[in-house]
């Protein structure tokens, strides 16, 4: 189903794409060997190239070029050996150089592309029209003195990747994913954390309205963008905005806005820069950038698999539905603990545990699966003693909840509180007996025709044996008197 945005004219379509800037993960900067690291005491991680101190020349990071490489192979985008440096003129306080080092007509990366998958289980593709880097500027403070502004350049300098899509994205939601779905990418790669709330992941938004069939209108980009769920948020108010001024007869102008989720309203910044105004021409100080295929396909052979193959392969390998697997890939590390439980157990079983109780719980007591309470092989532990018969379904669902609180073994937890399963058909059988005969009335209903009656039977047979019967072998005991 297409959507849709209605105005007083009719329909209108949402076309969007998205500028993601990506801060690459590596211990010193682009051109400097300044610390990358976040935090830090302002203007702490600074030398002097990324202070802008005359006669200093950049040196390219290595590390960082190879990470670029990486998130392009994992973005299925074709890698260009040959690529080149720009500079960006433009002047802010905290651009010491009055310049930014970017790659403008020869980005590292070209054409890509990113499997979304949206709630009604519609799988939509969309390009990646390039990926380029650049280093990051610093950051302007203007709420530490009522009269000036400070900066710091810290981040001044960080290796940033700029991934660029095309504009195939037609609805909030499908922004949403798709900017989960790279930074899941980015995370399996090891290549950006993904941290929107510390700035190293940021987008900006590219948004137009047409009517259906209609060539691209004009389009605003509403800049640095820091949540999914603003990013989403911006999308539909800027394009009832635009659909606004149109049916209104106005002309809606190219240029960069803000979004203000306070006001629920996006603002105009600045009138939208053409290439031509940045002034681009190469970096004089850097010569272009030459990788050979062989190192691409080096690191091509140490690439993670990737969260949409993972997918694939827990539903082919252990037979859990792709909703499932697609919970479960959400993050490596959940991965690799649900690979740790299901190894050489019911997967299935494996599966709903992890997704179900075991998110409940973390969910809860506000965790994530890397400090877990409970560890994989814990709960391992603790589905053989189900599989072996050991315990039930329903004493597991007590141990398990011992096991968050103490920390202790499924096996020590069922042998303190004495939760073995009753597997002994003569006490099931005398179990049975004794609850029929208290509900004499209650069978004569069942055996004139009240077959809803038997679950009562199987409840009191539990009841009276503290939850610790085989339930299997009270059904077919209870059948077998009934």
């Amino acid at each position: 189903m297409t959507y849709t945005i209605e105005g007083k004219t009719g329909a209108w379509e949402i076309v969007v794409g998205l500028e993601v800037h990506a801060q690459v993960i590596s211990h010193s900067k682009l051109f400097s060997g300044a610390s990358a690291s976040y935090g830090g005491e302002p203007n702490t991680h600074v030398s002097l190239v990324d202070a802008g101190f005359p006669g200093m020349l950049p040196v390219l990071n290595q590390e960082c070029v190879a990470q670029a490489i990486r998130t392009g192979l994992g973005l299925r985008a074709r890698i260009n050996l040959e690529s080149r440096f720009d500079r960006k003129n433009y002047f802010y306080a905290d651009l010491p150089t009055g310049y930014q080092i970017s790659q403008f007509t020869h980005p590292i990366v070209g054409e890509g592309t990113v499997e979304i998958e949206l709630s009604d289980g519609t799988v939509r593709h969309i390009g990646i029209t390039r990926l380029h880097m650049e280093q990051d500027a610093g950051k302007s403070l203007h709420d530490q003195d009522p009269a000036r502004s400070f900066i710091d350049l810290n981040r001044a300098g960080v290796a940033l990747m700029e991934i660029v899509s095309e504009p195939d994205i037609r609805c909030p939601e499908e922004a949403g994913a798709y900017l989960r779905k790279l930074r899941q990418i980015l995370r399996y790669l090891g290549t950006c954390d993904g941290n929107m709330e510390e700035g190293s992941m940021r987008a900006d938004v590219n948004v137009s309205v047409r009517k259906a069939g209609e060539p691209f209108r004009t389009r605003c980009e509403i800049k640095n963008v820091n949540s999914i769920r603003y990013v989403m948020h911006a999308i539909e108010v800027e394009a009832t905005r635009q659909i606004e001024v149109w049916e209104d007869g106005g002309e809606v102008d190219q240029e960069t806005r803000l979004f203000d989720p306070a006001r629920n309203e996006t603002r105009s910044l600045r009138s939208k820069e053409d290439a031509h105004d940045y002034r681009y021409f190469p970096d004089p100080d850097l010569l272009p950038l030459v990788v050979e295929q062989a190192w691409v396909d080096e690191l091509e052979r140490g690439l993670p698999e990737l969260p949409d193959d993972k997918r694939d392969r827990f539903v082919k390998e252990y037979g859990i539905p792709r909703y499932d697997a697609s919970v479960l890939v959400a993050e490596q590390a959940i991965a690799d603990y649900y690979e740790e439980v299901a190894k050489g157990r019911d997967a299935r079983l494996a599966a709903n545990w992890v997704t179900g109780d075991l998110f409940g719980a973390l969910n809860r007591t506000g965790r994530t699966i890397a400090d877990s309470p409970i560890s994989a092989a814990a709960l391992g532990g603790m589905l053989d003693l189900v599989s072996d018969k050991t315990i039930n379904g329903k004493i597991a669902k007590e141990v398990f909840e011992d096991m968050l609180e103490t920390g202790d073994s499924a096996a020590a937890i069922v042998d303190r509180k004495g939760l073995k399963q009753v597997t002994d058909t003569g006490a099931i059988d005398a179990a049975v007996a004794d609850v029929m005969a208290r509900n004499a009335d209650k069978v004569e209903e069942y055996r004139g025709g009240k077959d809803r009656l038997f679950g009562f039977f199987v409840g009191q047979v539990m009841k009276a044996m503290a939850g610790k019967a085989n339930p299997a072998m009270v059904n077919e005991a209870l059948k077998k008197v009934l």
